[in-house]
């Protein structure tokens, strides 16, 4: 299962029994809040099973989703680095089931293995990189553009190739795309109902296929 997850992808075998010795199983239900902003960090979590998502919350209350988590992914190892509280919520979005590691172990693993903290490293500078192009994308992109680049985004995470495009099995609700991309629900549907009139993609519910005239004209 460690093996999985990115930044244990190249520790040795012993280090890694030793580390999966520490870690602590927390079945989670749908809809339930993992850790809340400001919360003192004193662990990471590993998804073994299901799906998170990351989000703040403004003055007025209206939700910012600033990405999801899912099976394989880890979250939380911020605070657990520089000491400080946590900086999003992070809520379950489907069952799952998470592997948490405390402070203490995670120090300690991270002292005997160096390849942990050089992956972690990676990771951090991969996650950063993506907010940027999130941050440009809201400041230089329409939200035709916005809609498109989350679309986009999850047929490189989670999509299949089939016969006429890219098939995404669970695309968020409308409400959490608006979420993602500082919009309405309406406008983002009425953003996939056009997308869908072009013939750049179809809708069945929670599915959607992108075909390849999709990414021609608005990749």
């Amino acid at each position: 299962m460690l093996k999985s997850v990115s930044i244990f992808a190249d520790v040795a075998e012993q280090a890694l029994d030793n580390l999966s010795s520490l870690l602590v199983f927390k079945d989670q239900p749908k809809d339930t809040l993992v850790f809340g902003q400001d919360d003192p960090g004193d662990a990471m979590f590993i998804i073994l099973q299901g799906k998170v998502k990351v989000v703040l919350y403004g003055e007025s209350g209206k939700e910012i989703i600033l990405t999801y988590f899912r099976e394989g992914d880890f979250f939380g190892e911020m605070s657990l680095l520089d000491d400080m509280p946590r900086s999003a919520n992070v809520i379950t979005t489907e069952p799952s089931r998470l592997a948490i590691l405390r402070r203490e172990a995670f120090i300690a693993h991270l002292e005997s293995s160096p390849t942990t903290a050089i992956n972690i490293l990676a990771e951090l500078s991969r996650r950063l990189r993506k907010a940027d192009e999130i941050i440009g994308n809201l400041a230089l992109l329409d939200v035709y553009g916005r809609v498109a680049r989350v679309l986009m985004d999850l047929a490189a995470s989670e999509g299949e190739e089939i016969d006429g495009g890219t098939l995404i099995r669970k695309r968020p609700t409308q409400q959490d795309m608006a979420s993602m991309v500082s919009t309405s629900r309406e406008t983002v549907s009425r953003v996939l109902n056009e997308f869908q009139k072009r013939g750049l993609l179809e809708m069945d519910g929670k599915q959607v296929i992108l075909h390849p005239q999709f990414y021609r004209e608005v990749g």
